[in-house]
């Protein structure tokens, strides 16, 4: 069976109307920080249910309801979401963690070291740093390997 999770960052109070197009069909969306708004939070969960942590610019008295950090399982995965992966405090490998999901940088990044997966789906805001507008799916299949794809929302 195949578990398919959306990942979003970075949003700073937009969530644009693509968001919705590549989501479609996904058990459940991860945001990793910087969300902008509680309406943002709102608006994904008309789609799936959410996981979201809170990053640096959620400072607003709603934001303080947010953890910092979540570990949480899905697909049979365990994966563990901060905002900012320089802030990283434990070893992922070492704690069975699957995938780290993280956002800040606004740079969208698949990387595998020690057996874990490293995901940043890159920045679905407003256009930062001539940055890409980007998000990312994640396809989950219990007895194969974990399928991440950054999607360019300036392409969808």
């Amino acid at each position: 069976m195949t578990f398919r999770i959306g990942v979003i960052s970075d949003t700073h109070g937009l969530l644009r109307p693509e968001v919705e197009r590549c989501f479609a069909g996904v058990s459940h969306i991860i945001h990793a920080g910087d969300i902008g708004a509680p309406n943002i939070v709102e608006s994904l969960r008309h789609i799936a249910p959410v996981t979201a942590i809170r990053g640096n610019v959620d400072r607003a008295e709603w934001a303080k309801r947010v953890p910092q950090t979540q570990t949480l399982r899905l697909g049979g995965r365990c994966f563990y979401v901060l905002h900012d992966l320089k802030e990283l405090k434990l070893s992922p490998a070492d704690l069975g963690i699957d995938v780290v999901i993280s956002g800040h940088s606004h740079r969208a990044r698949i990387e595998t070291a020690d057996g874990v997966l490293y995901l940043n789906p890159g920045s679905a805001g407003r256009r930062r740093f001539r940055l890409p507008v980007t998000l990312a799916t994640l396809e989950l299949d219990q007895d194969g390997p974990l399928q991440p794809v950054i999607h360019d929302l300036d392409r969808v």
